[in-house]
């Protein structure tokens, strides 16, 4: 299978001197087309950092970071910022929805950012939140939404359209557990479709569902998996704390 995300010796610090913080520490990481790969570990261990760097949001301090062909490092923000609305879906743990904007018009911003017509874009976005079970508040705005609602546009935003890599923070915590199914549903669906996507989470029900589960600790790749038939086992199998 192609490598639709690779990252090679990613380090990150934050700060300099005694303060520095290395939320990083030579990573090393590659996910397939139609892989799915849970990150697990304690808060603070560098889950989200790995995300943000993986997406382009941030840079690393060091190392190298492609997605499909094409090397992050050597992209100007221009060109971040394209690839990221043709190819790249977020979850983030806050949303991140325009108050502005319906849920509709939130989910089909950024297809009509790349040149799709409204119309088009619009029916793309009608059609993943309807896969969410949420199109009857399309003409509804954030504010007027519950937070698993919210979570749930955010996740339409991120599975719409032809998004090669999908990438999740927490896509689940604002959920029960009926309406969590449904997401990690949707996400395993668009891996089996030829995504590629990384899910953070701390939820072992969540990880299960992945092809591979990593398990990180102060910013390194300490152990990784392939998950286990259901939560219990994935607990059993993860790394314990260090004496």
């Amino acid at each position: 299978m192609t490598a639709r995300l690779r990252l090679e010796h990613v380090s990150k610090v934050y700060g300099d001197g005694a303060t520095a913080v290395h939320a990083l520490r030579d990573v090393d990481l590659s996910v397939a087309d139609g892989e799915l790969v849970a990150i697990m570990g304690p808060s603070g261990s560098g889950k989200s950092s790995l995300l943000t760097i993986a997406g382009s949001l941030e840079d690393p301090s060091s190392g190298a970071v492609f997605v499909g062909e094409q090397s992050l490092t050597v992209m100007s923000r221009a060109e971040k910022a394209r690839l990221r609305r043709r190819s790249i879906g977020f979850v983030f743990q806050d949303f991140n929805l325009l108050a502005g904007l319906t849920a509709a018009e939130n989910v089909a911003m950024p297809l009509e950012l790349d040149g799709i017509t409204a119309r088009e874009a619009r029916k793309s976005a009608m059609s993943a939140l309807e896969q969410l079970g949420i199109d009857e508040r399309s003409e509804h705005f954030p504010d007027d939404l519950s937070g698993g609602e919210r979570q749930r546009v955010a996740i339409a935003r991120a599975i719409v359209g032809d998004r090669r890599l999908l990438l999740a923070d927490e896509p689940t915590g604002a959920l029960d557990s009926v309406n969590s199914e449904s997401v990690i549903r949707l996400l395993r669906d668009a891996c089996h479709r030829g995504a590629a996507g990384v899910i953070v989470t701390h939820e072992a029900t969540l990880a299960s569902w992945a092809d591979r589960v990593v398990f990180i600790r102060d910013g390194r790749i300490v152990d990784q998996t392939s998950a286990p038939a259901g939560p219990d086992s994935l607990l059993a199998s993860a790394p314990g704390p260090r004496s």
